[in-house]
């Protein structure tokens, strides 16, 4: 299962949102039998990254989307939550 584009509004940030719904979406896909949970962010989005590592994802891949980027340093990060003992 592919978490996409995750995103809480600016003016609730700091409420546990991010949190319960990353819950919720680890508990959906266990409870439908997938093997892992997986997902993308950017090196720059900080907060998101604690986030998924607290929710017992690991990184697992860091690549460049462009040639500029790569220039740049700029990365995105490819993350992943194996579900063990799923239904």
């Amino acid at each position: 299962l592919e978490l996409k584009r995750m995103s809480v509004s600016k003016d609730y940030r700091g409420q546990g949102i991010s949190k319960a719904l990353c819950g919720e979406v680890l508990r959906f896909a266990r409870a439908r039998g997938f093997g892992a949970v997986v997902l993308s962010t950017s090196m720059v989005q900080v907060a998101a990254q604690q986030l998924y590592e607290g929710q017992g994802f690991r990184k697992v891949a860091a690549s460049s989307p462009s040639l500029l980027a790569a220039v740049l340093c700029f990365q995105i990060y490819r993350y992943r939550c194996d579900l063990p003992g799923r239904a």
